[in-house]
């Protein structure tokens, strides 16, 4: 298939002023240079066409071919009278349009195949496709790189980066997950909306992904310009972009490498306020897990909580996967339980928690260790099941103040009136077993009733409530 693209781009001879895709193409991008518009010109070297424009990538390929694409691409941008580039500059966009001519190529191959099933005939089809698109999509972005490291490139421009890496980990994914397939296995990668998933291997594209991502990182933060004219804009959104293929890579400790680098920058950098929102709530997503991960739980939930309340309402992808890890959070530190209004525009969120959020309410431990175990694969595939375990001590002591509130009060003093009585201060053990019998334990004796009231007592909290917005 590839042959006969290539064959059909041989054997036209127009010259260069007749590459109509290519010239709208490059109208664009000059339309952005004058502008300097970086998300604009982003959009130029994008390996997704526009909306309006479905057929614009193969239009693209068909209109030069290998031998001349360079020549073409010169010839688009240096007489193109609507803008004018400096020698080098100009010599840098033209190395990376004529790479991203290439994998456009590559692109088309995989997709056609697929289209038409050939990688269910070909052993080796898929992901020898997949493994092309990936290379070539990585001479883009060494192309870029070549050009911000020599200058070439402004800071304005930096958006481009943010593309590049963004697809060199999506077509890392493929290759690998096509690699997998075709070696009789599930594929990999197939956890929880790019959670925390576990990995044995199979991600061999994915890992250098990650390799090639960490350079760009590096070129943002060795950036030494002015902060107005300084790369280091666009390190926040390299850093989720890291954070994702780590999480991916069940390499989340290397995370924390670059949470001390950031760290080091931190008085050369503006305020995380300064940046985009969409990396805002990213960033503080991904610190708030890696801290849930480690039993951080105090800044787990400051993280979090920032970015449930930066979130959009309307973003319920965002908003479901920071529950995801803020709910756990909250029955620990603060005891705090979602209420049924804030889980039911989240069925999957409302079928994880509910049960356990009605059990540990009603202090109903046989329920909870049942709604515990029912679940416990989605739990374990998002590394919160070790947390929620504890809530059986919640659990536990609303069992406990019901037997404190059934209890009644002390009998009046003399000289008090009926309706001034305060509570029972002391309980006999016997109620609290009798009640931890009745809740689902078995054969508990006083010595461990006892052990249990005292370890309760030790880990004292404000009484158990619901909340119905966090922040």
């Amino acid at each position: 298939m590839k042959e006969d693209i290539q064959r059909v781009h041989v054997q036209h001879d127009d010259p260069p002023s007749a590459r109509k895709v290519m010239n709208s193409l490059v109208a664009d991008f000059g339309r952005a240079i004058v502008a300097q518009d970086g998300y604009a010109l982003s959009a130029t070297i994008s390996p997704i066409p526009p909306k309006n424009d479905s057929g614009r990538l193969y239009a693209l390929h068909r209109d030069t071919n290998a031998f001349s694409a360079q020549s073409d691409f010169r010839f688009a941008i240096t007489r193109n009278p609507t803008f004018r580039l400096e020698k080098q500059e100009s010599n840098a966009w033209i190395e990376v349009f004529v790479a991203y001519w290439k994998a456009v190529g590559e692109i088309l191959v995989a997709e056609e195949s697929l289209n038409l099933g050939k990688s269910a005939t070909k052993a080796s089809g898929a992901g020898a496709l997949w493994d092309k698109v990936y290379a070539a999509w990585k001479d883009v972005l060494n192309a870029l790189y070549k050009g911000y490291q020599n200058g070439s490139f402004e800071a304005w421009t930096i958006p481009c980066l943010y593309v590049t890496g963004k697809y060199l980990r999506v077509f890392a994914i493929k290759a690998d997950d096509s690699a997998a397939t075709q070696k009789g296995g599930a594929a990999f990668n197939g956890g929880y909306e790019d959670d925390v998933v576990d990995q044995e291997g199979g991600n061999e594209k994915l890992e250098d992904a990650a390799r090639q991502i960490n350079r760009i990182f590096g070129l943002c933060i060795s950036d030494r310009a002015q902060l107005a004219e300084s790369r280091k804009w666009g390190l926040y959104y390299i850093t989720n972009l890291l954070f994702k293929t780590y999480f991916r890579l069940n390499s989340i400790s290397l995370s924390k490498n670059i949470l001390r680098s950031l760290s080091a920058i931190a008085a050369d950098m503006p305020p995380l306020s300064a940046f985009p929102r969409s990396h805002q709530v990213t960033y503080h997503y991904y610190v708030g897990v890696i801290h849930f991960l480690d039993e951080n739980y105090p800044t787990a939930e400051e993280h979090l909580l920032a970015a449930y309340s930066q979130s959009l309402p309307t973003s319920t992808r965002n908003v479901k996967l920071i529950l995801t890890y803020l709910i756990p959070t909250k029955l620990l530190t603060s005891h705090l339980l979602p209420t049924p209004a804030m889980l039911t525009p989240y069925p999957s969120l409302q079928h994880l928690f509910g049960p356990l959020s009605t059990c540990i309410k009603k202090g109903d431990l046989a329920g909870f260790d049942a709604a515990l175990q029912a679940g416990e694969d989605e739990f374990v595939k998002r590394r919160i099941y070790l947390t929620l375990e504890r809530g059986r001590d919640v659990c536990l002591r609303n069992l406990f103040r019901k037997v404190y509130l059934a209890g009644g009060y002390e009998a009046p003093k003399e000289g008090q009136e009926a309706g001034e009585g305060v509570r029972r201060s002391r309980i006999p053990l016997a109620e609290f077993a009798a009640a931890l019998k009745i809740a689902g334990e078995k054969e508990v004796e006083g010595d461990e009733v006892e052990c249990l009231i005292a370890n309760l007592i030790y880990k004292v909290r404000p009484s158990p409530c619901t909340f119905a917005k966090l922040g």
